[in-house]
């Protein structure tokens, strides 16, 4: 017979094997990726991926031959744009769904879920008629104003502001203090692993736009990385496979930064939640 503590370890082994053969799954395709990225296109065509001709040419191929600098530009422009955009209006929506007593408000809220049900795609042709008719095409500001906000980053704050200790909000009514600086000074404060999630959430969700950039944007001046990628693709300098692998290395090492910043301040918040 098992007793409780084999099964106990034979669960924990069982659960130790899936998550590496999971992460091998997901991993190895990535290395593979960026070990080519550093290999010469005669050895890629040629399937020799154990080839020791490796070098950063494809990397300076990539950033001497090819406009990705100025992809990379209008991407960090935009995405951090429609980040900032979506902590400011979320919060602010967020606050006042918590904490302000107005009519319907319970109705307006439910309209903010109705928006999460329908897909993204349902409102390309409206957005796209809107923002031609504003003279906004191929422009920043087509990719960021129909982004300024988001139903899910508005409930996500909204969930987390609920959780606020009410002995706070009324400790600073005792102060005196207004709504903007219960907002600024109290609000934001204590829920800031909250921000710092939605902030990643929107900045990585922004950077991996491809559908409606592609759709708004047609010059280098203002086109991102993703739709940048593509392009570069069918021109007759880029039918170079190694420097396609380094561009696409290129693209992802922001994405990874972000999201170990962010698992950094989430750590810290954990941390400090724990001491007091």
């Amino acid at each position: 017979m098992i007793n409780i503590d084999e099964r106990k370890i034979l669960k924990n082994l069982f659960s130790y094997i899936l998550l590496i053969v999971l992460a091998v799954v997901i991993l190895v395709p990535f290395f593979i990726g960026i070990w080519t990225s550093f290999l010469p296109t005669a050895d890629i065509l040629k399937g020799n991926y154990f080839s020791t001709n490796i070098s950063l040419t494809n990397y300076l191929d990539a950033f001497t031959k090819t406009p990705i600098l100025r992809y990379l530009g209008n991407t960090v422009v935009v995405s951090t744009l429609i980040m900032l955009a979506h902590l400011l209006f979320c919060s602010m929506s967020a606050y006042a769904f918590v904490f302000l007593d107005f009519k319907y408000k319970k109705f307006f809220f439910a309209l903010f879920m109705v928006t999460m049900m329908l897909p993204g795609e349902a409102a390309i042709i409206p957005n796209f008629q809107t923002v031609k008719a504003l003279g906004l095409l191929d422009h920043y500001s087509a990719m960021v104003v129909p982004a300024l906000t988001s139903a899910f980053g508005t409930f996500m704050l909204r969930q987390a502001f609920l959780q606020t200790p009410k002995e706070l909000k009324e400790a600073a009514d005792i102060e005196g203090l207004n709504h903007f600086q219960i907002f600024w000074k109290v609000i934001l404060p204590y829920n800031r692993i909250s921000l710092i999630t939605l902030g990643a959430y929107s900045f990585l969700g922004a950077w991996n736009s491809y559908l409606w950039p592609i759709l708004v944007t047609f010059s280098n001046e203002s086109r991102v990385i993703q739709n940048g990628l593509k392009q570069l693709q069918s021109e007759e300098t880029f039918n170079n496979w190694g420097m396609i692998q380094a561009s696409a290395a290129i693209i992802v090492i922001p994405t990874i930064l972000v999201l170990f910043i962010g698992q950094h301040y989430f750590k810290s918040g954990l941390n400090e939640g724990a001491v007091k």
